[in-house]
């Protein structure tokens, strides 16, 4: 076991931070006016509950199935299988490869209060930075449309937390001792996941984490 800590830790002992992503750096938009519309373009009116209904039964499918879209193959499949439990959910017949697009594009995310100006404050710390998170293929990209990417060195997706793995890869790529590491997370696996790395961890808001940084 590593220096896992929660509380102040000073600039001097870190080399770099990992930070997760949903819930720490960004966070999704409400989707159902946009998917409420998209539907009504192709002939399928449904209210916002039963909209709201069928994202909730395509997240709970999509979440245990995240590290299937670790490849463009595999996010393109996984978002046709998705795309098609939301269909049913909603009860519309419509073919959910020509639909995915349409669903995916109803999805927006948004740069969380306090991430950017902490993230300027961590490389002027003279820390290098990395991404970790739970998520699929299209993290990168997200990253990029959020304006964030270029705080990053590094950026595992299809982590697999509370597996360490993703941050040892990252801190690998980083050249850096996981003891001379903080994780930045919004969540139990997150915590979990750097003390079996044996790095320093500090729960979100991320604003806050970095403020424990002297």
């Amino acid at each position: 076991m590593g220096p896992l800590a929660v509380g102040r830790v000073r600039a001097a002992e870190l080399d770099a931070v990992t930070l997760d992503a949903h819930g720490t750096l960004v966070r999704l938009v409400d989707p159902v006016p946009a998917l409420v519309n998209v539907l009504a373009e192709r002939g399928v009116e449904r209210t916002p509950e039963t909209v709201l209904a069928g994202f909730e039964s395509e997240v709970a499918h999509y979440a245990p199935r995240v590290d299937e879209g670790h490849d463009e193959e595999g996010l393109a499949r996984l978002q046709r299988e998705c795309v098609g439990v939301f269909l049913d959910a909603v009860e519309a017949e419509l073919d959910p490869e020509e639909f995915a697009p349409a669903y995916v594009g109803a999805l927006h995310f948004e740069v969380l209060p306090g991430v950017l100006a902490s993230l300027d404050r961590l490389q002027a710390l003279g820390l290098v930075l990395a991404v970790v998170a739970n998520w699929d293929l299209s993290l990168r990209r997200l990253l990029e449309e959020a304006g964030l990417a270029r705080y990053f060195a590094v950026v595992v997706h299809a982590a697999r937390k509370p597996a360490p793995e993703g941050l040892l890869l990252a801190l690998g790529e980083l050249d850096v001792a996981p003891a001379r590491a903080l994780h930045v997370g919004d969540g139990d696996t997150d915590r979990e996941a750097a003390a079996a790395a044996g790095m320093w961890f500090a729960p979100t808001p991320v604003a806050a984490a970095v403020a424990t940084i002297r």
